[in-house]
């Protein structure tokens, strides 16, 4: 089972980044965390890697919803955006709400795990274009 969808878009990592970010705020998305993982791995265990960048996404109004359905839902929260430098490009992969909330076997979950996969998909759309 596919857990992530996305698209490659030219530039470096940063300027993807700002792109992401402001799509996924037109979708009402906002940004909890950043996670550098090159920087952190340098740091910790003095490994080499291509720029590689997490980016802790959420809806607040959709993630109150599922909370509200199921309080353990958080653990699968919230919607990991992973940006990865390969070249004058950047991978960018979506975390699958469809797949990783259908852990949760409720059709109300599956609902607004739905609804997050649509306006994922519209931002996957709006960075390619």
């Amino acid at each position: 089972m596919a857990y992530t969808f996305g698209t490659t878009v030219e530039g470096d990592i940063e300027s993807v980044r700002e792109r992401v970010t402001e799509e996924l705020g037109k979708e009402g998305f906002g940004i909890l965390t950043t996670i550098d993982v090159q920087a952190t791995l340098k740091a910790k265990i003095d490994v080499d890697r291509d720029p590689y960048i997490i980016l802790g996404a959420c809806n607040p109004v959709l993630a109150n919803e599922a909370i509200k359905l199921e309080s353990d839902i958080g653990a699968l929260l919230p919607c990991n955006v992973v940006l990865i430098q390969d070249g004058d490009s950047v991978s960018v992969r979506f975390m699958d709400p469809a797949a990783v909330l259908g852990l949760v076997d409720r059709p109300e979950i599956a609902s607004v795990a739905s609804q997050v996969q649509a306006k994922l998909q519209k931002v996957a759309t709006a960075i390619s274009a």
